[in-house]
């Protein structure tokens, strides 16, 4: 369908990684689950939107690719927004039996349902729907050629307020200082930091290369068909206490991130036990305990920009760095059996570790988009199936408010987040908010049938370590 030019000034080129999510059949998309503590106000939202979100150039613009007078070009034209046509209130029977089974059947369609290409990208479904966490409950929609997760999420967090202070931003944890130290021990641990880079850097590198080149999929094909089609097509989310995650960082000096991929190593490591003791003989878990499974963990390249500069551009139209600027790494799974729940926390600080201290990210992200310009799309098409076909996983950690917040005078309770078109079987994102840490997984159905149990396998391997916490920090203080 052709496209009715409306504006023309503040036309803005296509980024290239912009260009390959709006491919037909590479779409991808950003779902947000927003649950607040009150009924909603569709009015009062679509107000707000009007005041903060459409004045941010993308979320008030078409992208065009390769319609009529723009064939061969790849462009954003700034279009006038009726906010109205992207605000959703469908009609929901106020006695269903299953809020939470519906919340997540409604996700899962929206998710699967196509994008109006001939509007700005985005959407907001507003359900008045009461479940076990939320009286009501907003799901945002966005193409992710607007922006990758962390800015959208960002964004989306520049909107809200402060509860008890309404005119303020939210506030997120601030970065520890390092303390001041003598020169001649800074210069010394600033040489050794770089060294560490270096060399990091060189075997991570090598190790990812290798890996693309000579992966055949076995281990992403253990838990499902060969050649199977992989796309998510159903989304789930649990709620946990932060205070419980951080009971066990600090009974073993880790960050949280470590805790939660440890988490969840071990809650994949129990699901595909008990699916091979259940479905295959004693010689198919033997090759899982040989096999090396690999996950896919991405990294928000963008430096640290305050919330304040998002809310300045939607407020004053100034500049701020905006787009998809995230690298990925791969991250091999502890997939072994073992006495000690914390061996699984362990092993994946020694790896986050080494990632950390790499550019790993950086080449990552420079491998794509080189890809992208020397030999095209299809090239960059069959790099990406090759990454993600060889993987099990995709994980992502999103740190949120630490102050309770409303959004558009709605005051909320929770925040979530997934993403939707990446060719994964299993995708895990994990936002904090407040004291609360809301997981969400992804799941193709014909790969992972109960996601549920899952999310609970790893919620329970939480538990365990909680358990034996208090009982470390014992032997440490004795030590």
């Amino acid at each position: 369908m052709a496209i009715e030019r409306q504006v023309t000034e503040g036309e803005e080129p296509v980024s290239p990684f912009a260009r390959l999510f709006s491919l037909p059949g590479h779409g991808v998309f950003n779902i947000v689950t927003i649950g607040c503590k009150t009924e909603g106000n569709p009015s009062t939202i679509v107000e707000g939107l009007k005041n903060t979100l459409i004045n941010h150039p993308r979320f008030s613009s078409i992208l065009v690719t390769g319609h009529g007078e723009y064939k061969g070009k790849a462009k954003w034209i700034p279009t006038k927004v009726k906010v109205e046509d992207h605000v959703i209130v469908p009609d929901i029977d106020p006695n269903i039996e299953n809020p939470d089974e519906y919340l997540e059947n409604y996700t899962s369609r929206m998710a699967l349902s196509p994008m109006d290409m001939s509007k700005p990208l985005w959407e907001f479904h507003l359900l008045k729907l009461k479940t076990s966490h939320a009286e009501y409950v907003f799901l945002a929609r966005f193409h992710h050629s607007l922006g990758d997760g962390m800015s959208l999420m960002s964004l989306l967090l520049a909107c809200a307020r402060k509860i008890y202070d309404p005119e303020a931003l939210p506030t997120f944890v601030a970065p520890k200082k390092s303390k001041a130290k003598n020169v001649c021990f800074a210069l010394v641990a600033w040489l050794w930091f770089i060294v560490r880079v270096m060399f990091h850097t060189c075997v991570e590198v090598i190790k990812s290369m290798v890996f693309i080149c000579c992966a055949r999929g076995a281990s992403a094909h253990i838990i499902a068909k060969p050649g199977a089609t992989l796309s998510t097509n159903k989304f789930i989310h649990q709620i946990i206490k932060l205070d419980d995650v951080k009971m066990v960082k600090n009974a073993m000096n880790m960050t949280v991130n470590d805790v939660l991929f440890g988490m969840v190593q071990a809650g994949l490591f129990q699901y595909l036990n008990q699916r091979f003791d259940l479905q295959t003989s004693s010689k198919s878990r033997k090759i899982l305990d040989k096999q090396c499974l690999h996950g896919v963990v991405f990294f928000n390249l963008r430096p640290n920009r305050d919330i304040e500069d998002l809310a300045n551009m939607m407020a004053k139209g100034s500049k701020c760095r905006w787009g998809n600027s995230i690298g990925y790494v791969l991250i091999p799974l502890e997939m072994k059996s073992s006495a000690n729940v914390f061996e699984y926390v362990r092993q994946s600080k020694t790896i986050m570790d080494r990632k950390k201290h790499s550019f790993e990210p950086l080449f990552s992200h420079g491998l794509l988009k080189l890809t992208m310009e020397v030999f095209g799309f299809k090239a960059l098409t069959i790099l990406l199936k090759r990454i993600f076909g060889s993987t099990t996983m995709i994980f992502s950690n999103v740190v949120g408010p630490t102050e309770e917040i409303s959004l558009f005078g709605h005051q909320i309770c929770y925040i979530g987040a997934s993403s939707y078109g990446i060719p994964q079987e299993l995708i895990i994102n994990v936002q904090s908010y407040v004291d609360k840490l809301i997981i969400n997984i992804g799941v193709d159905v014909e790969v992972i049938p109960d996601p549920h149990h899952l999310c609970d396998l790893i919620i329970e391997a939480l538990h365990k370590m909680k358990s034996a916490a208090p009982q470390k920090i014992f032997h440490a203080s004795e030590v």
